[in-house]
């Protein structure tokens, strides 16, 4: 292959291709950085710290346990946890006694829990004991055979661990009755594995180490299959990428970065933890980022970094009357993902830390990132940037041929290192998003620059048609977002009897005196006539996913 035009747009240094053969697993990374930088804190969870060296015996201790239950290498063990201590832990101990990570979201519904248990085929499962009402509902009906039931204040100390754990079951009453009798407690589970044989397993880099289940918002949720070398590729991948800016942390500074974004979802997994392990750097563990005066509380107390988010969290800190207690001078790159970052809110961001939001773009099953603006960046470009060293990626169209046009839109699809092996025992949904030359569909329409940047215009099921004529909710939203008042907004299509469908658009107002009248005037004058939204509703909220993304199926469906 002739090499392609985006690395003319690498920042120097970085290189196009990257040797991921320096470990065999994801255990040689975690096993190295626990001993090479043990004296340092690995996390920060509600005011304590908690050092790489602590991380890793408490993994080692988890891991002999479950190899206790019986479990083959190879078997599957949830996770079913916010931002807790615990978390890293357990995804260490699952992976280092040679199981398979199963993450889970902790707000699943228990018909949602069941299906992902019965389909991961799942033995175990480790448990914030939040969520262990929704687990009893269904367990029955699932191959899960043990459970370790932990508590948030866990890893905190007797003293504040038992307040914490007061606070959270009968102040707040966060703790629904529950009926778990087979249930081990966490820290139980570390004692007993303290005093047990760890096997260390025969593990390779084409061996699982995560079943990511897509958010199922194209029907039935199914688990992207990620290897070990899958999750390697996009940490080092990140790594190299992020180096321009963090070579400018001053020395004696530990590397440290925000991890708002839930651990469960595959972009903190890897660009938090994964990454955060690999430099040796320190995490902040924010259990509840929709309560912004907590997490501007917490964030006051550290110097940071880095920081990776969605769109809507950017947007609620930097419109947050507290935003100005943190201090945001140490910022060294903001990483928006996980949905479109929008202008305003870029703008609105800049102004006000000084570090532009450097978009990236990827997906579960791309371990996740596949491309990313440049981290030298010093303003918002508005696309998704270009390919990560040894990524490949094109636009293809309707019939699968390549689009090579600059400018012309077609679906992205993506060949790299952190490309899925394909879906948990769905070959057939796997057939249907892999190209015979090895590229990954993604789903999203999009566009090339001559320079290699990618922007996306929107996902092929969200697409409106008016009369004929394509309307990407994107752009509608881009657009309205922008009008005076507005705080946030969605755009879907309702059927309409003129032109089969028409645009309505869905808003959560900043200025309560805001019309629909202006905003319909304000799309008029910056969309073209079949673009305007023709209905408005005004909402107190948006239905979102728990990582920030605008659910518009939601805002679809009747009811």
């Amino acid at each position: 292959m002739m090499n392609p035009v985006w690395l003319k747009s690498y920042p120097s240094g970085i290189p196009a291709d990257i040797d991921f053969s320096q470990y065999s697993s994801l255990v040689g990374l975690l096993e190295e950085s626990f001993s090479k930088y043990a004296d340092r804190s690995a996390y920060s969870f509600m005011g304590k710290d908690i050092s790489f060296a602590q991380t890793g015996e408490e993994s080692l201790a988890l891991a002999a346990y479950l190899q206790s239950l019986g479990l083959s290498k190879g078997d599957r063990v949830a996770i079913m946890m916010p931002n807790v201590p615990q978390y890293p832990v357990t995804a260490a101990a699952i992976l280092r006694a040679g199981f398979v990570v199963v993450n889970v979201n902790p707000l699943y519904t228990a018909r949602e829990l069941e299906h992902q248990l019965k389909d991961s085929g799942a033995k175990a499962i480790v448990i914030i004991e939040n969520f262990a009402a929704t687990l009893e509902k269904c367990i029955a009906q699932t191959p899960v055979q043990h459970v370790v039931l932990a508590a948030m204040g866990d890893r905190l100390g007797l003293i504040k661990g038992s307040l914490v754990n007061h606070v959270v079951r009968h102040v707040k009453k966060m703790v629904p009755t529950f009926n778990l009798p087979q249930a081990v407690r966490f820290n139980d589970a570390l004692k007993k594995g303290r005093q047990l044989a760890f096997r260390k397993p025969e593990l390779n880099a084409d061996d699982i180490a995560v079943l990511q289940y897509t958010g199922g918002t194209t029907g039935v949720s199914k688990g992207a299959v990620l290897l070990h070398r899958n999750v390697i590729a996009n940490v080092l991948q990140s790594e190299a990428w992020n180096e321009p800016v963090m070579k400018r942390i001053p020395a004696g500074q530990q590397p440290t970065s925000v991890c708002a974004l839930p651990l469960y979802h595959i972009f903190a997994f890897t660009v938090n933890m994964m990454l955060g392990l690999r430099m040796g750097g320190k995490t902040i563990l924010i259990p509840n980022p929709r309560d912004l005066p907590a997490v501007l509380k917490e964030l006051s107390q550290h110097t940071f970094h880095s920081f990776p988010a969605v769109n809507t969290l950017f947007n609620g800190l930097a419109n947050h009357p507290d935003f100005h207690s943190v201090n945001w001078s140490n910022l060294k790159v903001s990483l928006g993902g996980g949905t479109a970052v929008t202008p305003n809110v870029a703008k609105l961001w800049l102004d006000k830390t000084g570090c532009p939001i450097c978009e990236g773009y990827g997906l579960s099953e791309t371990s996740p990132s596949a491309s990313c603006n440049p981290t030298t960046s010093t303003e918002f470009t508005g696309t998704i940037g270009v390919p990560l060293p040894g990524t490949w990626m094109k636009l293809i169209d309707d019939d699968g041929g390549d689009v090579t046009e600059p400018g012309q839109p077609g679906e992205i699809a993506i060949k790299g290192p952190q490309v899925m092996a394909g879906y948990w025992q769905r070959p057939d949904e796997t057939a249907k998003v892999m190209t015979a030359d090895g590229f990954f569909k993604s789903g999203d329409v999009g566009t090339m620059d001559e320079r290699g940047f990618f922007k996306i215009i929107d996902r092929k099921k969200d697409m409106i048609l008016v009369s004929g004529f394509n309307v990407y909710p994107n752009e509608v939203e881009e657009v309205a977002s922008a009008c005076p008042g507005v705080l946030e907004c969605a755009a879907i299509g309702v059927p309409d009897e003129k032109t089969g469908e028409t645009v309505k658009l869905v808003v959560v107002r900043k200025d309560p005196a805001l019309t629909q009248t202006q905003i319909m005037a304000y799309c008029r004058d910056h969309l073209t006539a079949y673009k305007q939204p023709r209905v408005i509703e005004f909402r107190d909220e948006l239905p979102k996913t728990p990582v920030g993304k605008i659910l518009r199926r939601e805002l679809r469906s009747p009811g």
